[in-house]
């Protein structure tokens, strides 16, 4: 038995499709907005039908912006040689927040994935290789997630890239700063130790 109207049911259905909200979650969230009408949901609403004609991805890397090609890719200061993949967006902006990558981007889209049907077709991996091939592009870091379908990717474009005579480099992965390695898991810990370094 509903307790509420069609329409409600429908906004709590669609917030639980967003990641990290359940369908707890999105009532909770529903009955913010719901109960601030003018100061939360006409804003949201307006702000989300804006987003959504103005928003589009950059046709070079595959950020998301208001402009195509997108702020970072027009850039003048951003090192032009130097290209960091990443799986998506959300990666992409971690990395900028953290303010640790001046070069450019490449947004795959996604991992590899026997099991899941994700093959190299269904991912941006011939941009890539394009880009490399006629930027002039010295460097290209793999900021992959890790994981296995992570590692696959990597290696794969590892392999994509080596005709074109690029350096491939990966994030360094191990121990984490204020980490205890007594609650680090297996595969943690033996990429700390392979990553090991002269002190």
């Amino acid at each position: 038995m509903t307790t509420h109207s069609d329409e409600i049911e429908r906004l709590v259905g669609l917030l639980a499709r967003l990641p990290g909200l359940g369908r707890r979650s999105a009532r909770r969230a529903v009955l913010r907005i719901l109960g601030e009408p003018e100061r939360v949901m006409l804003p949201l609403a307006e702000a989300l039908r804006e987003a959504a004609a103005a928003v589009r991805r950059c046709e070079s890397c595959g950020n998301l912006d208001t402009a195509s090609p997108c702020a970072i890719c027009r850039d003048p200061r951003r090192e032009r040689g130097l290209i960091c993949v990443v799986e998506g967006v959300g990666d992409l902006w971690a990395l900028e927040r953290a303010q640790v990558h001046r070069g450019l981007y490449h947004v795959l889209g996604g991992t590899l994935s026997p099991l899941g049907g994700v093959g190299p077709e269904d991912l941006a991996i011939q941009p890539l290789v394009a880009r490399v091939a006629s930027e002039g592009v010295e460097e290209v870091i793999l900021a992959l997630p890790a994981t296995v379908d992570g590692a696959t990717t990597g290696h794969y474009l590892t392999d994509r890239l080596r005709p074109t005579g690029v350096q491939v480099t990966r994030l360094a992965q191990g121990v984490p700063i204020g980490g205890s390695l007594e609650v680090l898991d297996d595969g943690t810990l033996a990429a700390a130790l392979r990553a090991r370094r002269a002190v």
